[in-house]
């Protein structure tokens, strides 16, 4: 099944595990977009450097470190995405009590994990 997924914090560079996130979520068959700091194509998908208004995301899955991610809560929260994903060094409390509040699901987990044991 198409999940849209946003990967916040998307990286050109191969060693990165959101750049590896891309990779795999593309080889499920997931639609992917992606923000990063730096332009550039990753599984001929394009990191954008501005935060666009997308439509239909299914799954934020978060790169970005707590300290970091509070640029991005209302800009997640706008999305609406089905759940957000916290994968491991982006766990977050006050995030959480925020999605809490507008009934956006979120989980701790490894988004690569997620999607080796069909579980994404």
């Amino acid at each position: 099944m198409n999940k849209k997924t946003l990967v916040l914090g998307a990286s050109l560079k191969t060693n990165r595990y959101s750049n590896y996130a891309v990779q795999r979520l593309v080889a499920n068959k997931n639609e992917v977009v992606a923000f990063g700091m730096k332009k550039g194509m990753v599984s001929e998908i394009e990191i954008n450097t501005e935060l666009l208004p997308y439509k239909d995301i299914h799954t934020v899955t978060l790169y970005l470190n707590p300290k970091r991610q509070k640029d991005y809560y209302d800009y997640i929260v706008s999305l609406h995405p089905e759940r957000v994903i916290f994968n491991p060094g982006t766990e977050n409390p006050e995030f959480y009590s925020i999605l809490k509040e507008n009934n956006i699901a979120f989980e701790a987990a490894c988004t690569l994990v997620l999607l080796s044991t069909n579980q994404y």
